[in-house]
């Protein structure tokens, strides 16, 4: 057997460099398009050495911060519907802890990320090395046990050879739809820097593919039998029909049956906003006009969807006791789930021959007229709450984010995350696109949104040879994490950011009060303060502080200044920072109950009295799993 002799990190590189992946198109590419890292003693002398050898065989990109970086690579793959997977790596200690954050939101996400972190040394001579946290009566436990509650594959390499089973398993695991989630790959000091003689066949090229399963056919016959009989049906898309590429046939689909459409947070802009199929955005963060739908449906078919409590308005959304879900996924977990009807298999592929046993049906033309009528009263109201205010009146998000949609075109991108934002733009951003939209909303993450945008916009670049990716963020979520608007000029990665400043964590304030509470520690005003700040609150210049990194920025005030400097930011050669103050108060509405827990007993009647609501609403909650 030829042999070649390789230290682990230059085995790890060299073996990546070789993996190939057929993307949506049928076009070749690498499997991992580049590396985020950042470097320190426990990655910089071995895999950071292999990395720079291999230059732009395997592009690196430097981060301000790890869990920045792990999330911008996370923004990549969800834009490549995870057909490639950019790797984030860190050094030990604080640098490997710093990405926990970001694992999570892949593993909520179901999305694929690699994580190379460097390890204390096996050999445990040195111990305690630097930033290596003891366990005394665990010494193999390191820092780097933490990714094991939000990974999908769990290693750490304690001989060189083990790279031979764990790299193959990790990319299996990754690509393959029912498991797909991040891996993690903890890389000991001395075995980084230990060679071995690595079977050379090992590094020859390998093209993988997404796999496709079938459904079984006894499920497909149950499924297409009950939406033959449905009187009232209803597709839910959520994202797996974007990691299927099932766009089209779910279209198809809807269309040709009069069955209308909601979309997710994950699953927006599965379908154009005029499609005649698209009726809204469902749950919580939704729409009046698609919850109106839901609590009327008979059979709702939900299509890559994870019933998250946002979607279900944990579970009191679908009022109908004989409602039937039929649940297409390609995780059995999830299709079976509150007693569905399941049918696991690929999205594309399911919707294909679900249709050809359907073919003969039709939903009632008073349930599309219906629907109809939901959705142009949902764009009725959207219109109403999108004009511009009148002179001196302060803007809202809904303003805003109508302001932009009007001059987005069909490959400008939307990106938001958590906070107000999510509500915001799932109602009032009408996708001209498909798979233009990328709202972090399974793990709910504040500072995904710039550092994401750089991930997409690096994504966007291969994708599209014209368009820009809009990056909606809140004043609470910039300050939490915003370096890569810097790693975004240095590296050439243009995004436009929308900064909506409404004083503190405004929609955390809304839950507050609403659920009878009384503001406290949430919008600035209402934060303990001392120093300069003390009488007369300090405010950020955000606009300023995106020029301090080398990006344009400025600040608007009315909508014809927001949609002029969009223009300016779309010829600028660089991210722009376009600053806004946005009322604290206004918010789009619509959306349904959402189970939070409130106090038993209070002090405060108005919390009494929200307990009472919360368990009126949750009276009819859907129980079962």
């Amino acid at each position: 057997m030829e042999t070649v002799r390789l230290t682990t990190s230059e085995a790890i590189v060299r073996w990546m460099v070789a993996q190939r992946t057929r993307l949506e198109d049928g076009t070749e590419a690498p499997l991992f398009p580049g590396v985020f890292a950042i470097f320190g003693h426990g990655n910089v002398t071995c895999l950071g050495h292999s990395l720079q050898q291999a230059g732009d065989d395997l592009p690196t990109w430097r981060g301000q911060n790890e869990q920045g970086m792990a999330l911008a690579a996370i923004a990549y793959n969800k834009a490549m519907k995870g057909r490639q997977i950019m790797t984030a790596t860190s050094s030990v200690g604080p640098g490997a802890t710093n990405m926990v954050t970001a694992a999570g939101v892949a593993m909520s996400n179901r999305l694929p990320l690699l994580i190379f972190s460097g390890d204390s040394f096996t050999s445990r001579i040195p111990d305690p090395v630097l930033q290596q946290v003891e366990h005394f009566g665990s010494p193999s436990t390191t820092v780097n046990d933490a990714f094991r509650a939000v990974t999908m594959f769990w290693d750490r390499i304690t001989h060189p050879a083990q790279i031979l089973q764990a790299l193959p398993a990790a990319t299996s695991q990754m690509l393959d739809p029912a498991t797909r989630g991040p891996a993690f790959i903890g890389l000991p000091q001395d075995i980084q820097a230990t060679a071995f003689d690595y079977p050379a066949r090992f590094f020859e090229p390998v093209v993988h593919e997404v796999p496709r399963p079938r459904p079984d056919s006894s499920e497909v016959v149950d499924a297409a039998r009950i939406i033959n009989e449905a009187n009232t049906p209803l597709i839910i898309a959520g994202g797996g029909v974007h990691y299927s590429v099932a766009e089209a046939e779910l279209q198809a689909f809807a269309l040709q049956r009069g069955i209308p459409v909601v979309e997710t947070v994950a699953g927006k802009s599965s379908l154009l906003g005029d499609d005649p199929s698209y009726i809204g955005p469902i749950g919580v963060t939704g729409s009046e006009a698609a919850n109106n739908m839901a609590a009327e449906a008979d059979v709702i078919i939900t299509v890559g969807c994870r019933l998250q409590d946002f979607t279900t308005g944990s579970w009191t959304l679908f009022t109908n006791d004989n409602t039937i879900f039929v649940n297409i996924n390609t995780t059995r977990f999830d299709a079976q789930k509150h007693r569905s009807v399941p049918v696991v298999g690929d999205a594309r592929e399911t919707l294909r021959e679900l249709a050809s046993l359907t073919s003969d049906y039709h939903a009632h033309d008073a349930w599309t007229e219906l629907a109809a009528d939901n959705k142009e009263g949902l764009r009725s109201y959207l219109d109403a709450i999108g004009t511009a205010p009148a002179d001196g009146e302060p803007l809202s998000y809904a303003t805003v984010v109508r302001a932009v949609n009007d001059v987005a075109t069909e490959n400008d991108v939307c990106l938001a995350a958590a906070g107000g934002f999510p509500g915001e733009v799932n109602n009032g951003w009408w996708s001209k696109g498909i798979h233009t939209f990328d709202c972090e909303y399974g793990y709910s993450c504040m500072g995904y949104e710039i550092s994401g945008g750089w991930g997409a916009a690096m994504a966007h670049r291969e994708r599209h040879d014209d368009g820009d990716v809009f990056v909606f963020v809140g004043d609470g979520s910039y300050l939490m994490m915003n370096s890569d608007l810097y790693s975004s000029v240095l590296t050439g990665h243009k995004m436009i950011v929308l900064v909506c400043d409404n004083g503190g964590f405004a929609v955390i304030n809304r839950l507050q009060i609403g659920q009878g509470g009384e503001p406290f520690n949430n919008l600035l005003s209402d934060t303990r303060r001392g120093g300069p700040a003390a009488e007369d609150l300090v405010k950020v210049d955000f606009a300023a502080h995106a020029r301090a990194m080398g990006c344009y920025g400025e600040n608007v005030s009315t909508i014809a200044e927001m949609k002029a400097a969009v223009e300016r930011a779309r010829s600028a050669d660089r991210t722009t920072v376009i600053v806004t103050d946005v009322d604290p108060y206004t918010w789009t509405e619509g959306g349904c109950s959402w189970e939070v827990g409130v106090p038993e007993v209070s002090a405060l009647q108005s919390v009494t009295d929200a307990k009472a609501a919360m368990e009126k609403a949750m009276a009819d909650q859907r129980m079962g799993w």
